[in-house]
């Protein structure tokens, strides 16, 4: 009885934690820290945007106009297209630019970080920035992200980006984006992200790491910087836009992918060793990262807890009852979307959670997915 009891409380508060204790926390600690880089809107570095890409041909000639018109010294801007066995006629778009001193890199099929890690040696220049191949950028993105690099405490930079609704469809992934961009942007002002997002970044050279295929730079990159000193931060006037994907369902793939290599980190990565990180930043690891991954399996043991319990305990049935609630709110929405206010949020929440241990189920059994597909078209 009171393991059962311990268990449900335990969980309740970690999921609480994640998602209401963990960002206040970090709200206050920002009030109190206010941490920004020296930033110099002078510093304008030779830079390498390197596109990374597998089949991208829907996207691609937009991607390389939009990155040829960025407002930044054409004559310190190399711009690569690292192609990742691509054979779907995205080769012969990148070629068309040649003459406007577009590089090509045609790689084997070998994951999205071999292909940057490939970029990365093909080029010489003092910042490397990196971009997917369906994300457009504003004219100021560049100049923004790097004048964060004058700063020489800076090792990474990430911008900030906007889902666009282009099938107007309702998707809860805008509403939970944006929280997530709050929260990175309080641990920036704490002095240094957990993650960042691969739309929209930039890293110093001397700071880059080359990452085996199956990590990845969004996570992998902000805790083992950490560790060598340099902070990474968030510039939210950096920005960049890619169309959300028109459901919450077309999510699953991308999130099973995707959660597959953060818990990669967590489990095979180095991410929980504490030893070189400074203690609040640790903490902010454990909270945002481990917790918040580990929310579906929490659910789990609060679920069958409480319904073990509640025959005999009131706050158990309570507890139970509101489960059972929010799980038919989702079913509601799922089986007819958009009828039920919250209903998508409660379902989209569901789907994010499983899609955590989704993702924890295939890194233990088989390892993270390594080779990724356009937005929409995972394996």
């Amino acid at each position: 009885m009171n393991l059962l009891r311990g268990l449900m409380w335990g969980s309740l508060g970690l999921i609480a934690w994640a998602h209401v204790g963990y960002p206040l926390a970090a709200a206050a600690a920002a009030q109190r820290r206010r941490y920004a880089p020296r930033r110099d809107e002078s510093f304008l570095p030779e830079v390498a945007l390197i596109i990374a890409a597998h089949d991208e041909r829907a996207v691609m000639r937009e991607r390389l106009e939009n990155a040829l018109a960025l407002d930044y010294p054409r004559e310190r801007l190399e711009i690569v297209v690292a192609l990742d066995g691509s054979a779907d006629g995205t080769k012969a778009i990148v070629q068309d630019f040649a003459g406007e001193g577009v590089q090509l890199l045609d790689l084997p099929r070998a994951g999205k970080v071999a292909a940057q890690n490939a970029a990365v040696e093909a080029t010489t220049g003092e910042v490397v920035a990196f971009s997917d191949a369906n994300s457009l950028w504003e004219p100021d993105a560049l100049r923004l992200l790097v004048r964060n690099l004058a700063d020489a405490e800076i090792g990474y930079v990430c911008g900030r980006l906007r889902l666009v609704n282009g099938s107007g469809e309702d998707n809860q992934e805008g509403l939970y984006w944006e929280f997530e961009l709050w929260l990175r942007e309080l641990e920036s002002a704490c002095g240094s992200v957990t993650a960042g997002n691969g739309a929209i970044y930039a890293v110093r050279r001397s700071a880059f790491l080359h990452l085996a295929p199956e990590y990845g730079h969004d996570i992998g990159l902000p805790f083992r910087l950490r560790r060598r000193g340099l902070r990474s931060v968030y510039e939210p006037a950096a920005v960049a836009r890619e169309r959300a994907l028109g459901t919450t369902q077309a999510e699953w793939r991308r999130k099973v992918r995707m959660l597959s290599r953060a818990w990669w980190e967590v489990l095979r990565g180095g991410m929980l060793d504490p030893r070189g990180q400074p203690p609040g930043f640790f903490a902010a690891l454990l909270s945002h990262r481990l917790v918040r991954y580990s929310t579906g399996a929490l659910h789990l043991v609060l679920l069958a807890s409480s319904a073990a319990l509640a025959p005999r305990d009131r706050s158990a049935r309570a507890l139970l009852a509101l489960q059972l609630g929010f799980l038919g709110l989702a079913f509601a929405e799922w089986h007819r979307p958009g009828r039920i206010p919250l209903a998508g949020a409660a379902w989209y929440y569901t789907v994010v959670s499983a899609a955590s241990m989704a993702g924890l189920a295939r890194a233990v059994a088989r390892g993270p997915y390594v080779i990724w597909r356009p937005a929409g078209r995972e394996p």
